[in-house]
């Protein structure tokens, strides 16, 4: 992270991608009213298959296949060399629309941009987006054998490059808006990290997450964070250098402190947390506006604690889901979007 002088959110509400919705002009709408400083775009999984998480970002690279059951299938071949020279020929070019998504997978991106074109003033000074993280994707492609892209360095390598260059130019499509983008990498893949089932090293996911980081920082003026919706190492998230933190506030505070040292560092140097305050998983519909104002009470106190003012965190806080809703039911999403909305406004109103 490069920036020292913080942004002051100050618990503006946004969301992290994924909704149970279908109406994709309506969603855009809805969620312009419920997340007004920072529109997301939304990821439709329950509307197609090609707006899963990882899929979503395979379209057009070569050696892939997407299956019936939704998974992204790895068929190297024993010619691909010359496939591979064309992507690094493209790349070295930085053919950045040569890597746009279409609308076939990413409406939700399309409809968002064209509402705020059409009335900029619906929208605050922000705009959000978001793209698979270079760790989860390259854990979640897997070949016949069951082989994930680590096993295959030459595809991987890339495969994060083409991640890295597809983000340019989505925060560049976020960019025409006017609006300053926030690009979030989805790193979920990492809520294991640390098992037996982990085949990659601590600073291999501090380099893959920074490569992505440090190209789009480069060459824009996109506000990047990194996304995790369980527990993991958050040390490694904070050293490879992105603006934002993003973490399940509701489930997870208590493991998010065992890093005071680096989430001190990280606040003082102008970092911002996004406080993952409205559980998604495991949502009961009891919630409420004041418990949620609780949890997150409690948090800043322990940041107190720590020798951070909280009225400085506050101002360098984000508040979204936990992570992503496309899983629940769209009742329990709305109450999802009104219940952050609400906690916005109340906390905002506290100063």
């Amino acid at each position: 992270m490069e920036q020292n002088t913080p942004l002051n959110f100050h618990f503006l509400p946004t969301g992290i991608g994924s909704v149970p919705y279908l109406d994709v002009h309506g969603t855009c709408l809805h969620i312009l009213e419920a997340c007004p400083q920072i529109p997301f775009w939304p990821q439709f999984v329950q509307r197609s298959h090609r707006e899963d998480m990882i899929l979503q970002f395979t379209e057009g690279l070569p050696f892939l296949k997407a299956t019936e059951d939704r998974r992204v299938l790895l068929t190297p071949q024993a010619d691909g060399e010359q496939e591979l020279i064309t992507f690094y020929d493209r790349f070295l070019a930085e053919d950045v629309n040569h890597f746009a998504l279409s609308k076939d997978y990413v409406p939700g991106l399309y409809e968002m941009l064209a509402l705020i074109d059409r009335d900029p003033e619906k929208a605050g000074p922000f705009v959000k987006g978001q793209t698979v993280g270079p760790v989860t994707f390259a854990a979640g492609i897997k070949d016949q054998e069951g082989r994930n892209l680590f096993s295959y360095p030459e595809i991987s390598e890339a495969f994060v490059k083409a991640l890295a260059i597809r983000a340019l130019w989505q925060v560049r499509e976020l960019g025409r808006t006017g609006k300053r983008p926030i690009l979030f990498l989805d790193e979920p893949y990492l809520a294991g990290y640390g098992s037996a089932f982990t085949p990659i090293q601590r600073h291999e996911v501090v380099a893959l997450i920074k490569e992505v980081v440090d190209y789009v920082r480069g060459r824009s003026e996109a506000i990047l964070g990194v996304h995790c919706c369980g527990n993991t190492d958050w040390s490694m998230i904070f050293e490879a250098g992105p603006d934002i933190v993003s973490f399940d506030a509701f489930s997870y505070l208590e493991y998010f402190l065992l890093y005071p040292g680096e989430l001190r560092r990280f606040l003082q140097s102008g970092g911002t947390i996004a406080w993952g305050i409205v559980p998604t998983f495991g949502f009961t519909g009891d919630e409420t506006i004041e418990d949620l104002s609780a949890r997150l009470r409690e948090g800043l106190v322990k940041l107190d604690a720590l020798g951070l003012d909280p009225s400085q965190v506050a101002r360098q806080s984000l508040l979204t889901p936990a992570c992503g809703m496309g899983t629940m039911e769209p009742a329990r999403a709305d109450r999802v979007l009104e219940l952050l909305r609400g906690l916005s406004v109340r906390w905002v109103q506290k100063g």
